[in-house]
């Protein structure tokens, strides 16, 4: 099989195959060998890896995973695909398809299974409209990875790497920031897609940390803090955090405890650092009792 890192090989595998985009998967496959070559560099992939990716689509950078990699399990949703990706990955005996939604996917087990429980790697050319709760859902879930490598729309990259204060930050950096250090590889111009899309994309590698930089109490209840500082992002902290209704801290508790931080209250979520909002966390739970 032709590999497929460009404009005339992805043309003609969908042309045999009569395949049709489907817009609800966000559908864009990568016709640019540089940036393949980019992105699977940058992901440090060697023969000793088991990679997931994550909407492998026509299989383009499935090939040149399976080049490098042990072992790559790629699960792709659209099952009009699998058909495509057992012709364009026929020459490799290293890859495994699952038809199934990432987000339904039991990771843990398939770490378990495909890698003995060591951590892997995921890289992922991701559609826009799921790339946060596909990147939450594997740190969250806390499987066993060393790096996350993607695609996604420059806007998303960015807002995964700012700091306090800036218009992108929000409750997707303190996140990432909390369990990886994001790197911004390469600028992907729409150009390098097939269909175009709209936006510029980024690749980003997001390597895990082996324990987060801030101490916390309680994981889930920091994000529920860093949540509720940011849904309302016009409102002052207290009234971000005093409505939000499942913290379990009055008003007034609230307010004490940003006074013995020594912070204003009239400030807001988004001038606040991680590590501020890991203190914040741990005395509002104090403070809960």
């Amino acid at each position: 099989m032709a590999t497929l890192g460009n404009t005339k090989n992805t043309i003609e595998v969908l042309q045999k195959y009569n395949f049709n985009f489907q817009k609800k998967f966000g559908q864009n496959f990568l016709i640019d060998g540089n940036i393949l070559d980019k992105i699977v560099d940058a992901a440090e992939i060697t023969e000793e890896d088991c990679v997931l990716e994550i909407g492998p689509g026509i299989g383009t950078m499935t090939q040149y995973l399976a080049e490098r990699a042990r072992r790559v399990i790629a699960v792709e949703i659209d099952k009009n695909l699998i058909p495509i990706l057992q012709d364009t990955l026929s020459s490799y005996n290293n890859v495994t398809v699952i038809n199934e939604d990432i987000l339904k996917v039991d990771i843990n087990r398939i770490v378990e299974e495909q890698n003995g429980g060591r951590p892997i790697k995921v890289v992922a050319n991701l559609p826009y409209y799921i790339t946060t709760p596909i990147i939450m859902a594997l740190f969250e879930n806390h499987v066993a990875l060393q790096s996350i490598t993607i695609m996604v729309q420059k806007e998303v990259a960015d807002r995964m790497q700012v700091g306090p204060g800036t218009k992108d930050y929000g409750a997707l950096s303190l996140a990432v920031q909390y369990y990886a250090h994001p790197e911004i590889v390469v600028r992907v111009p729409a150009s390098c897609f097939m269909p175009r899309p709209n936006v510029d994309s980024t690749v980003i590698r997001l390597t895990r940390y082996e324990k987060p930089p801030v101490e916390v109490e309680d994981e889930a209840y920091l994000f529920a803090v860093i949540r509720a500082s940011f849904n309302q992002r016009r409102k002052t902290l207290v009234n971000g955090l005093t409505n939000a209704g499942n913290l379990g801290v009055s008003k007034e508790k609230i307010m004490e405890v940003l006074e013995q931080m020594g912070l204003p209250l009239t400030i807001r979520g988004e001038t606040l650092t991680l590590e501020q909002f890991a203190e914040l966390s741990n005395r509002l739970l104090e403070a809960r009792g």
